[in-house]
């Protein structure tokens, strides 16, 4: 079933050139198009039609010369804009991959640290206790601390009582502090 579209009366018509008319005129393009025709229409108003005419064709040849250089500048200016456009996506891929290289590289060094953690740890808990507590207590708090923490109970006990009580007190504190401020609920 075709639907049929709704002529367009000559009311509807002259309604269009009306508007057609005004936003031409609104336009900048429009505005100088305009004036120019307007004032070709003025120096041709006492020239035989053939003169006011040719006058008119060169005036519009004119301006789709200037159309045709703005249209020229804006394809100029799109293609810039289009091959700054590819380079940034370029160097966004570099970053980008840059970026989960660097995550791999701290990852693995994390895991790297850890292992090394782990194996301090076990080397600590097959010591002697007073040997190994002999080198707790000169050892910074906070890395003591890990140690400890990372020990098992029964050997990290030992290693305590052979401290001397203020390093004791001091990884004590800083074991049991580590998650006091952690919400319990």
């Amino acid at each position: 079933m075709a639907t049929r579209v709704p002529a367009v009366g000559g009311v509807g018509l002259i309604v269009l050139c009306f508007l057609g008319s005004a936003a031409l005129r609104l336009t900048h393009g429009g505005l100088a198009l305009a004036e120019e025709l307007d004032q070709m229409t003025q120096e041709t108003a006492g020239a035989p039609p053939e003169q006011g005419a040719d006058a008119l064709m060169a005036a519009l040849r004119e301006r789709e010369k200037q159309l045709d250089a703005d249209a020229a500048k804006i394809a100029d200016r799109a293609q810039t804009l289009n091959v700054a456009e590819a380079k940034l996506a370029e160097q966004l891929a570099a970053f980008e991959k840059a970026r989960k290289q660097l995550e791999a590289t701290l990852a693995s060094a994390d895991k790297a640290a850890e292992k090394d953690i782990d194996r301090m740890t076990t080397v600590y808990e097959n010591m002697k206790p007073a040997e190994a507590a002999k080198i707790l207590d000169r050892m910074d708090v906070s890395f003591a601390a890990g140690l400890m923490a990372r020990m098992r109970p029964e050997i990290a006990a030992q290693i305590l009582a052979g401290m001397n009580p203020d390093a004791a007190y001091a990884v004590t504190l800083t074991v049991a502090s580590r998650n006091s401020r952690v919400p319990t609920k």
